[in-house]
């Protein structure tokens, strides 16, 4: 009986070593749930929380903003994609507020205000920015790096997603979809 002890007990430590291991690869998995949603055609709600305005005294929210089009960006200041994209998401807003359609909403990842006001008018950026300081509301759309944009339609559901850079043709297919 003794000499089974030993190998019992190496059993069960070696199983609860691969089942933190497990654990701790899958905590660190990227979250693609919204993703998924949208690829099988189910179109999630958006979160949405309260966030001071960048520059402002006010709070915004994707849900003050039902009945609208928005194109929720999440950037920072010290994001070489975001300076990039940033004149397509211009394009957008444009687009987008002179045809009463909606809005682009940025959202600054864990970025200083300085820094990010800096950032908007280096881009030329008149379109509103909220700041998610702790990155509470990224993580609830499962934003881990930057940029990401979410497309949300009138109804509030997140229609489209891209994770990285942007590009005209995903602003242009992306808006049609939310349009629709």
């Amino acid at each position: 009986m003794q000499r089974l002890i030993a190998p019992i007990l190496a059993a069960v430590v070696a199983l609860g070593l691969v089942g933190l291991l497990a654990y701790g690869l899958m905590s660190k998995a990227e979250d693609d749930s919204i993703e998924q949603a949208v690829a099988r055609g189910d179109f999630p709600p958006a979160p949405s929380a309260a966030l001071p305005v960048l520059g402002g005294s006010a709070t915004q929210s994707v849900a003050a903003l039902r009945g609208q089009v928005v194109v929720l960006n999440f950037w920072a200041s010290w994001c070489v994609p975001c300076r990039t994209e940033a004149p397509i998401l211009e394009r957008a807003h444009q687009r987008l507020t002179t045809s009463g359609a909606g809005t682009v909403l940025g959202v600054t990842y864990n970025d200083s205000a300085p820094a990010s006001l800096k950032f908007a008018g280096q881009t030329g950026m008149s379109f509103p920015s909220v700041r998610d300081v702790g990155t509470k509301l990224a993580e609830r759309y499962g934003t881990n790096r930057i940029p990401e944009t979410f497309v949300i339609d009138r109804r509030g559901r997140v229609v489209d997603v891209f994770r990285g850079q942007i590009d005209q043709a995903f602003i242009d297919r992306a808006l049609a979809k939310a349009q629709a």
